[in-house]
């Protein structure tokens, strides 16, 4: 059975740039974020949490400092993100008190989601602000984030911020009503899928490139929002966002794709650590280590046969077999340039080729969430 909006206790809604500014003016979309808010009002009255990740606040800003003829660069972006996120904000803000609703502002890069002390930090400001009626109104922190540490798009962001603060749902609200089996302005013969119970290889490659504009997204980033919150329990839906009061809308019926949350629970860490976005570098490991891997046990460095990238103990890095899959993503116990000497050999050996005792395991179950 689907999911029911009227069912959800904590949600999360995202607005793209497209929906929240006027191309042609630069400005807020007043009237459609009146209704939005209303919904989101209504939502509130019968004891629903919601949060809004909202983009926008570059966009709000090019006309005014003369930026919009051209690409930007990335201290651009940031001086833009700089004064549109003073205009984003009074937007939700004035939305939101129109309806009795404290709108709080909270800014966030990929390291606050990354680095565990930051993202328990990141969740009890959340926890709190819910517990005191406020509105969080959320967007990528562009003053600062470099493209090492950027989301990219919202609609990762908001999977994180779903799984962050143990959400029921995770709405998109887009251009275009949910998942087609092609691009629906291509290909006339494309058919919408109502409900997707697992985010298979077919799905994924129903994505496609970001579209030109404001919007950084596209269908391929909401996929990965989707695999980010159905691997944590979050039940994703993608909607049409370009109609007044959309939450009413999708609430009465409106045609929309679902994601069904994976049936199996995971710890608040192994959700943490499946959701990582950025990992640091791999682990390739042979049939024998990806064998006790499926039966729940931690890896070894004897079955490990080689390893990519740069990192420190306790970095991000994905997991792949023989062949290349990707079987899951951990923590490192060991720094790179340490790993690279202790792999191929057994544990006992690991005090003899560093000079210091070490753990056992290069990563341990604890620190590893298979996919």
């Amino acid at each position: 059975m689907s999911p029911r909006l009227a069912a959800a206790r904590r949600l999360v809604v995202k607005i793209g740039s497209a929906l929240v500014v006027d191309a042609t003016q630069a400005a807020p979309r007043t009237s459609w974020l009146a209704s939005l808010a209303e919904d989101i009002a209504d939502l509130r009255h019968r004891g629903v949490e919601v949060l809004v990740v909202s983009s926008g606040a570059i966009a709000l800003a090019r006309r005014s400092l003369g930026l919009t003829a051209r690409r930007l660069r990335l201290e651009e972006k940031q001086a833009a993100a700089a004064v549109g996120q003073i205009r984003l904000a009074q937007a939700w803000s004035e939305a939101l008190s129109a309806h009795g609703l404290i709108a709080a502002q909270l800014l966030l890069t990929l390291d606050d989601t990354e680095d565990r002390r930051r993202y328990l930090n990141a969740r009890a400001t959340l926890a709190t602000l819910l517990q005191l009626g406020a509105i969080p109104v959320i967007n990528e922190n562009d003053t600062v984030a470099t493209t090492e540490i950027r989301f990219g798009d919202n609609d990762r962001l908001a999977a994180r911020v779903a799984e962050m603060v143990a959400a029921d749902q995770l709405i998109l609200l887009s251009d275009i009503d949910g998942l087609y089996t092609a691009d629906p302005k291509r290909d006339p013969g494309a058919t919408h899928i109502p409900e997707i119970s697992a985010i298979t290889p077919e799905i994924e490659a129903m994505g496609g490139e970001p579209p030109p504009g404001y919007s950084s997204g596209g269908m391929r980033t909401k996929l990965a929002a989707a695999r980010i919150a159905t691997g944590a329990g979050v039940a994703m839906a993608i909607a049409q966002g370009h109609v007044d009061h959309p939450l009413r809308a999708l609430e009465k019926g409106a045609r929309r794709t679902w994601f069904l949350p994976a049936p199996e629970g995971r710890s608040a860490r192994k959700r943490w650590i499946l959701g990582s976005l950025q990992p640091l570098g791999s682990y390739t490991i042979d049939a024998g280590a990806a064998r006790a891997l499926t039966a729940g046990r931690s890896l070894l460095p004897a079955g490990v046969t080689a390893l990519a990238g740069q990192f420190e103990r306790g970095d991000p890095v994905l997991v792949q077999g023989p062949e290349g899959k990707i079987l899951a993503r951990g923590l490192s116990a060991y720094a790179s340039a340490d790993a690279a000497r202790i792999i191929g050999h057994r544990s006992e050996a690991i005090e003899a080729i560093l000079g210091w005792r070490g753990r056992d395991e290069i990563i341990h179950r604890d620190d590893l969430a298979l996919l």
